[in-house]
This record gives C-alpha cells, structure tokens and sequence, in this order.
C-alpha cells in the first residue's frame, strides 16, 4: 500500500513535526523528501534530504519528478503545519486512481489567527491559464505523467517551474478537483481580497511576471492558441458621429464619488467635441439627485434604464448603443477619477497614432482622499504589441481607463455582468486587432472600504475566478479556430 512519495518544504524540525506524522501515520507513505535551500539542515528520521535552490523552479520540480519511484507523488507547498483529514490520502489516492488524472487537489480548511474556516476551491479548465490559480496546499500527482511533464520542461525558471509544470501536465492528462474538505493548513497571509489583488502588477514582482509571461506563452504555442502580432487596420471613418469621444459611467449608489467622477470629466480640455453619458441604474442613496445637479451642462447626457436586469455591462451597452455617442468610448469607474484635464485627448490621440481598436491606460492606486497607496502606478507593461494578447489570458485585468472604438464595441457588445465584463471585451478586441497602450498615468483608481471588490468572501471569490476562467476557456477556443481556419 505504500504508493506515494512525498515532498514537503523544510526549514526545521518544529515547523515540520506534524506534519511528518500525519503523513506517516497512513501507511501509504513510501519516502518522505525534505526540500532544503540551506546545506545546514539535517535530515529527520524517516526521511531524506532534497537540496534545491528555490522552491517551484524548473530544478527542483525536475529533482522531484528524478526522485519519486512511487506510483504518486505528493508536493505540498506551504511551510507551514499540515493537518490530513481522515483518511484524505486514501480518498486522494482513489479518486486518482480511479479517474487516471494526472493531477487531484481538494477543498480544504484554512487556520488564520486560530480560526477554521472553509477553503474551497475551483474546477480547472483549459482556461485556467493564470499562473496564481488556486488549487490549495496539496498536489497529488500520478508519477508516470510528472515524469513526462518534467522531461518537456526545456526552460530553466526560477519563479515559474510550478506554473510551467502544471501547464504541460494539463496538456496530457486532467487536473481533478476534489469538491470534498480533505486537509486544514496554516494561513499567513491573511489581507483582504481587494488589497491582494494587485500582486501580478506589483513592480517587485515584475522578473517573477516575465517567466509566467513565457511559460504561458509556450503552453499556447502547444495547445494551438497563440496568436502572432498580426492584426486587422482600423479606418475610423465607419460612420458619422456628432461626438468625438463619449466617456461612460454606470452608476448604482454611489454618492460619495459621482460628483467628483463627472467633474473630472466635465474638466477636460480638449479640440474635439465631447459628452458624457452617465448610465443611473436605479440609484436610491441620492446618487440621481447628484448627477442632476449638473444638468445645466449640455454635454451630460443622464439615462435611467427602464430594464431592472442590467448589470454594468448591460449599462454599458445602454450608453454605446445610445444615438449621441460619440466615436470613441471611454471608461470611467463611478469611484474614480481622471488625473487631469488632457485624459481624453491622450486617450484619442492614441487611437490615431497608434491605429487600434481599444486603448488602456496607465493608473494610480490611491485612496479615498487621492492620496498614492502602494503598490502605486499600475501600468500593465505586460500588454506588449508583440505579445500582449497572448499574455492577457494568464493575467487577471487589463488596466484602466480603457477606450473603445465605437462601432466595434456595438458589433462585439459587453457581457451584461457586473465583473469581468472589460476583461472579456479585451479579449475579444484583442483576438484580431491592435490594442494601444499609454503608459503615462491618466487616472486615479480610488481604494475605499465601498469598493465592490475591496472585501469578497471566498464564494465571491470562487465566483469571480471561475467565471473569468470560462471567459479565457472560450477565448482559447476561438483562437484555436481561428489557427485552424489559416
């Protein structure tokens, strides 16, 4: 019965004594490797020592597909304390067994400031492309499809080893989500949802963000996705438009920010004409009466739909679709702000010179005052002309503000969600046409407690992450055609 190998992280003999019972105490345990960085570490009793130089890279990954001679291999990934549930290795090991998965990871309870709570996690697709997806502490691996997986690893990562692996792993075998709490580990990083979610773009993290950037590269090269920097011109003569530029805000209670989001707009100093169209969806906190305020301004248009089923994509599409739209249309998030008043003619500018269909900006991270908060200027470098539509399905948001070319924008139309519904219009844009960059800063992203995503339970989460993933899954599919077809 003894089928699996084990390896674990090791940085001393208290960190890691429960965990090395629990895992004896199945009697399913062949060997127990200890990764180490330090050649100071001695190996425990029972178990054998792993040295490597970091550890997801490309090395140790390789080390441990060498190593195991079981018929699975279990990585955990987290330094701190595992807690089996009962039983969970022989549930693991069936369901492996039984699916002939390549990979099967669980739900599971996480221990923060002495507190369980539920963990679960997602199913993955073939979208599950970014590299942060979460499946939990505990990988338990067929050892014949790691071995393979490991030997089709050419690049060398420091960061991205794990990532490249369960890349090339799901291009031969699935990767099975258990929907059952089969472990508890330690938690350390307890922030909320809305302060991790910039990571990826966080500027320290930038050499980490290339090798996921290639990686994900190569595994779409594989799978018959990636797309070359080629793209469809744009002429911006479709058809005649009363406005220049239109700039969007759908809006549901928020007055605390709608006032000063319209005067950021209605500030803008610029040699074409303009309006903006704000898209009042069924405010009740005052958020009607504070737009009304600016009535006396012609170029503020206030729509109140008679539909009761629109999320901000469907309000998006209100606006677009409205008759005095203008040629481009810009995003502006009801909390937020433009940085100055030359906004829209930087974004406008970079439509003509830089001949695309949607343009993202560069913004600010601040907080409710307009004051800088880490981790600061997110400018999204990761979108390249050479590569950048390929490497938007590994990353989880596009920047702001976003710009769009009108008629494009009513043919291909904006999913009627209240999250991801950018991200998939990026998507969409970018599968045949060039999207243009401005890496100056233009807006201000403010941070407050009344963020919609400042503060999201793990459903939400789950949620969140799952539909995004089905966004990249349909993407992936439609790319791959589009390879067929040429």
């Amino acid at each position: 019965m003894k089928r699996i190998c084990c390896f674990l992280p090791y940085t001393g003999k208290e960190q890691i004594t429960h965990t090395l019972a629990a895992l004896q105490g199945t009697g399913l345990v062949k060997d127990i490797y200890l990764m180490a960085g330090s050649p100071d570490l001695e190996p425990l009793p029972g178990c054998r020592l792993l040295p490597i130089d970091a550890p997801f890279s490309s090395r140790t990954l390789k080390a441990i597909a060498e190593a195991s001679d079981a018929d699975y291999t279990l990585l955990y990934t987290k330094e701190t304390t595992l807690d089996l549930g009962l039983f969970a290795l022989h549930r693991m090991m069936r369901i492996a067994d039984d699916t002939q998965a390549g990979m099967v990871y669980a739900d599971h309870y996480r221990i923060a400031n002495g507190k369980q709570t539920p963990a679960p996690v997602i199913d993955y697709q073939q979208g599950s492309l970014r590299d942060d997806f979460d499946f939990g502490s505990v990988l338990l691996f067929r050892t014949d499809c790691l071995k393979a997986a490991a030997v089709r690893m050419q690049a060398s990562y420091r960061f991205a080893g794990l990532y490249d692996l369960r890349l090339k792993l799901s291009e031969q075998a699935e990767l099975v989500h258990i929907n059952e709490y089969l472990y508890s580990e330690v938690e350390l990083d307890t922030r909320l949802s809305g302060e991790k979610q910039f990571d990826y773009v966080d500027p320290k993290n930038r050499d980490r963000q290339i090798e996921m950037e290639q990686a994900c590269t190569e595994h779409l090269k594989a799978i018959g996705a990636y797309l070359k920097p080629e793209f469809q011109p744009i002429s911006f003569d479709e058809a005649d438009f009363a406005y220049e530029a239109s700039v969007i805000i759908p809006v549901r209670n928020r007055v605390r920010t709608i006032r000063d989001a319209i005067r950021s707009v209605l500030c803008q100093r610029t040699n074409f004409k303009f309006n903006l169209i704000v898209i009042d969806n069924h405010s009740t906190d005052g958020t009607t009466e504070a737009i009304d305020e600016f009535q006396a301004d012609e170029r503020l248009i206030h729509l109140i739909p008679e539909r009761t089923d629109l999320g901000i994509g469907g309000c998006w599409n209100t606006g677009v679709h409205h008759p005095l739209c203008g040629k481009f249309a810009i995003q502006l998030d009801s909390d937020d702000v433009y940085k100055d008043e030359n906004t829209l003619s930087t974004l406008v500018r970079a439509f003509y010179e830089q001949n695309c269909a949607m343009v993202v900006g560069t913004y600010l991270m601040t907080d409710f005052q307009m004051n800088p908060i880490p981790p600061g200027i997110i400018d999204h470098k990761e979108w390249t002309p050479e590569n950048g539509r390929n490497n938007a399905l590994r990353i989880n948001g596009l920047g702001a503000p976003r710009a769009f070319y009108t008629p494009l924008l009513r043919e291909i139309k904006v999913p009627n969600t209240s999250y991801g519904e950018d991200y998939a219009l990026g998507l969409a844009f970018s599968r045949r046409y060039q999207i243009g960059r401005v890496y100056d800063v233009v807006y201000l992203c403010r941070r407050w407690e009344g963020n919609s995503d400042a503060a999201l339970d793990v459903v939400k989460t789950n949620a969140n992450n799952l539909y995004k993933d089905r966004i990249r899954t349909w993407e992936v599919k439609a790319r791959i055609a589009i390879n067929k077809q040429k």
